[in-house]
This record gives C-alpha cells, structure tokens and sequence, in this order.
C-alpha cells in the first residue's frame, strides 16, 4: 500500500508538473499577428495565427501586429521656395510585412518611421513653393510616400500612403488672398457681364433691323411693353400718339359726298397788307468833324449844290 501510494503522488505530481510546463509552453497568436520565437537570444522562426507550442525556460516569443497602423504626423514649420513661412501637419498610413526586420534591424520601428516622416515633411515644404502646397496635393504626397518608404523598406515597413492634412497660413497672407480672390471674382463678373452686354447688343440689333422692315411688328411690340408696365403696378402712361396710326385711320375713314345744296360760301378775302414805305430822308450827311477827316473824304456834290451854282 504504501509503495501505491508513492507512485500515486509522483504520478499525480508529474500531471501538476505537466500541466504546468503545458500551460508554460502554449502560446495564442491573433489572427493580425506574427509571432517571433527566439531561443537563446536568436530568431529560429515564426509563428502563424493560432495555439502555438514553445519550449518553456528555452524559448520566448515576441508578437509583431500586421495591420495598418495610422500615425499622425505633428505639424512642423518650414520656410517654402518663395519665402512663406507655412506649418504644415500629414498622416501617414504603413505596415509591417517583415517581422524579423522589423524587430531585428531597429530599436523601434514605430518612433523611427514618425522621425523619418517629419523630416520628410519639413523637406518637402522647403522644396515646394505655397501654390503647390494649395493645390497640388496629389504630387506632393507621392513624393512624400517615396521620401519615406525608401528608408522603411529596410526596417520591413511597407508606407501604404501619406497625405498632407492642413496648410496653415499666416493672418496677413490669408488677408492678401482673400483679397486677391475678390479682385479675381470680380474680374470674372466684369467679363461675364460685358459678354453679356455683347451678345444682347447683337441680339437687339439684329431685331431692330428685323422691325424697321415692318412697322406693324414695331407697333405690337411697343404695345406689348405698355400692357407688361400697366400689369406691374397701377399707374398712368402717357405715350405719344403714333403717326402710323393716324395715317392708317385716315387710309380706312370713308369720305363724305359733297352736298349739291349746300349753299357755297365765297371765299375769305384776306386784306392786303400794307406795302413797305420807304421813308427817304433830306437830311443832309454829316460833316466830317475833325480836320484830317476832311482831307481824306472829299467833299459830296450834291445835285442840290450844283444846282444852286448853275442858277447864281
């Protein structure tokens, strides 16, 4: 009995010890995972997804996550290439497909692709100038990508994507656009307008000489516009009267036969007018008055002086 009992405690102690070593060496890898099995400080292999077995005191596993990781890029301040003083913040999208890179070649691949990834930022900034950083996106997070997958392909990160969020501007260049975007709307306007003008001009004349061929087509038209003003609001219109119209009242008035006993009335003789008289004067001319008027006009002879000589 006693030797039964021996062996039922060892045999019950070697299940403890069993479990214990089981429980010691059972490891869970998640299903976005990768595990690392170092044995004496050396990777020897990896693990897939699931319940993996390691040799207890011998082995250590490390888990290396695979998805995307989403890491936020701080804003930095640069200077662009025509001198504009901008901050400009990114994020930056990348994932592991190499876990022993990842784990062996640097310290920490995460802090190391948010460094590389300011750095390529502040680059970027100075090499672009601030329209390209307002409107052309697209180009400037493909060079960006490139900037940062070139040194994280080493460290088995893959850079999925980056892309610029926020340009911030200063106060006074925001104020200096904004105007600039008005003076350019108003520019636009002005042009619309004027085309507009234009094109309405054309328009208006090639109807003016439309109706000055039918006369009839103007007058319907004038008389459109006064019923259009009359609907707007009570008021009174006061429009010329179209000769046009008196001469076609004329044209559709029958005239009146002349009357034989109508007794015929003499014509109104006007009175003569008073002809012109022409009043003649005897009065003699003036008399030059100084004496070099006298000896530049010659005397007058009169016929009355010659006649009074002829008598003496």
């Amino acid at each position: 009995m006693d030797l039964l009992a021996v062996l039922g405690s060892i045999l019950g102690a070697g299940a403890v010890i069993g479990g214990v070593l089981t429980a010691a060496s059972a490891r869970v890898v998640t299903q976005y995972e990768k595990g690392l099995i170092f044995r004496f400080g050396r990777v020897v292999a990896t693990r897939d997804p699931g319940l993996r077995m390691v040799i207890p005191f011998v082995d250590r596993m490390r888990k290396v996550s695979t998805q995307i990781v989403t890491m936020p890029v701080p804003a930095q301040e640069g200077i662009t290439r025509d001198n504009v003083t901008v901050r400009v913040d990114a994020v930056v999208y990348f994932r592991v497909f190499d876990p022993v890179l990842a784990v062996a070649e640097v310290q920490n691949y995460l802090f190391a692709v948010g460094q590389v990834a300011q750095t390529s930022l502040r680059s970027i900034i100075g090499k672009s100038d601030l329209d390209s950083l307002l409107s052309n996106r697209e180009e400037l997070n493909k060079g960006l990508e490139i900037m940062i997958d070139s040194p994280a392909l080493g460290w088995g990160v893959h850079i999925d994507r980056v892309e610029i969020k926020d340009v911030a501007l200063p106060d006074s260049l925001k104020r200096s656009m904004s105007r600039q975007a008005e003076a350019e709307r108003e520019r636009r306007a002005r042009v619309i307008s004027a085309e507009g003008e234009l094109q309405a001009s054309k328009m208006l004349a090639q109807a003016g000489a439309q109706m000055s061929e039918s006369p009839a087509a103007l007058q319907l038209r004038l008389l459109e516009t006064v019923v259009q003003v009359a609907a707007e609001k009570n008021s009174t219109l006061v429009l010329p009267f179209p000769v046009e119209l008196l001469r076609f009242l004329e044209r559709s008035t029958p005239q009146a036969p002349a009357n034989p006993q109508a007794p015929q009335q003499s014509p109104v003789q006007r009175p003569q007018e008073p002809a012109a008289v022409v009043e003649r004067s005897d009065e003699p001319a003036a008399l030059p008055t100084t004496p070099e008027q006298r000896q530049l006009d010659p005397p007058d002879e009169s016929p009355t002086a010659s006649e009074n000589t002829t008598h003496t």
